[in-house]
């Protein structure tokens, strides 16, 4: 931001990382816990993800003070193969939780190759995005996912008994940026038919259902319905593999079982989620994946657009401009957002929220 004024709302790396910690310290947390939960929430800004990224110090911190959400969760792996683990988040804060799995799964893929670690006992742990490129960096294509509080109705069905489990992917590249992949498995999220009802505008028919289950342009009938999934049929069934893997297998609540974080926020949620990780260096060193990767993102881009202003991307570029940009010029989070967290880094926002 040199050279400019600066923009309302707009703080550096350092000054929202220092604030989430400080906020995230106001709540309970260690100094450990804080800065590591605080590296994905940032992560999740930097790359524009905003409702997914410190934003939520508001959500999170509301559950804390109520006890809906262990402030000192313990952290012990099981080990059960010399690849697989289980660890319990002991109802912590998310992406806390997220960090330390993470931590476990790319220590096991280093000595294995591979690794995969199932986490029961979490809350909502962000985007995926994060732990994908903090796995990148360090070499790692990674699978991750979670299940989620239920929005979505079974295929055909006229009741939600599905979450909207975010699932994504990572490819690393030595010599440039990773691919990263990151997806909830509705057509659209809840906060974009809201914004329509504020804004009086209807929907598009594909987005979601009323509460019969019947597809609608009215985003408040859509409210009071269900999400849509992704391809139909076959978003159904990816939302239904994700949450067998993050729910079922780790041990987690699944389906119905998930507590919701609005209906019941002073019960844990037992969120699951899952981390597979492959330690790519051990397939051939860093010159041969950076050459195939850059030779893969050159067929791509060598794709003629249909639109000349809009050229092929890779998944994750958008992402990794922001951050780019973001990181030179500054994190724009909003001028209400930044008020919230001034307050919550001195304890005060539960005062200034009334």
């Amino acid at each position: 931001m040199t050279g400019t004024q600066p923009r309302a709302g707009v703080v550096s790396k350092e000054r929202l990382t220092g604030l989430t910690i400080d906020a995230l310290l106001a709540l309970g947390l260690t100094q450990t816990d804080a800065t590591d939960a605080a590296t994905i929430l940032v992560l999740a800004d930097l790359f524009g993800l905003r409702t997914h990224g410190t934003s939520r110090i508001e959500s999170y911190g509301e559950r804390l003070r109520i006890g809906g959400i262990n402030p000192t969760p313990s952290f012990n792996p099981e080990q059960v193969s010399p690849a697989l683990y289980r660890l319990d988040g002991d109802n912590g804060v998310g992406p806390l939780v997220g960090f330390r799995a993470l931590q476990v799964a790319m220590k096991a893929a280093r000595s294995n190759g591979i690794s995969c670690v199932f986490v029961r006992g979490s809350n909502h742990f962000g985007p995926v995005s994060p732990y994908s490129y903090i796995a990148a960096q360090q070499g790692f294509a990674s699978i991750i996912g979670s299940n989620a509080t239920t929005t979505i109705a079974p295929w055909g069905g006229t009741d939600a008994r599905l979450g909207n489990s975010p699932v994504g992917f990572g490819v690393p590249n030595p010599a440039g940026r990773p691919v990263l992949l990151d997806m909830a498995i509705s057509v659209v999220a809840r906060a974009k038919i809201r914004n329509a009802l504020k804004r009086g505008e209807s929907i598009p028919s594909t987005w979601a259902t009323d509460q019969y289950g019947r597809p609608t342009t009215d985003p408040k009938a859509a409210l009071d319905g269900f999400l849509l999934p992704i391809g139909g049929h076959k978003g159904y069934g990816l939302a239904l593999i994700v949450d067998l893997l993050a729910g079922m297998l780790s041990g987690a609540a699944y389906l119905t079982h998930v507590k919701s974080w609005l209906d019941d926020p002073e019960e844990p949620q037992n969120l699951g989620h899952f981390y597979i990780l492959i330690d790519t260096t051990v397939l051939g060193n860093s010159e041969w994946l950076a050459a195939r990767m850059t030779d893969y993102a050159a067929i791509l881009h060598g794709s003629a657009p249909v639109d000349p202003n809009a050229p092929v991307i890779v998944p994750g570029e958008i992402e990794l401009n922001q951050y780019d940009r973001q990181l030179a010029e500054g994190i724009d989070i909003g001028v209400e957002q930044l008020a919230m967290l001034e307050a919550a880094a001195v304890g005060k926002y539960q005062t200034a929220a009334g």
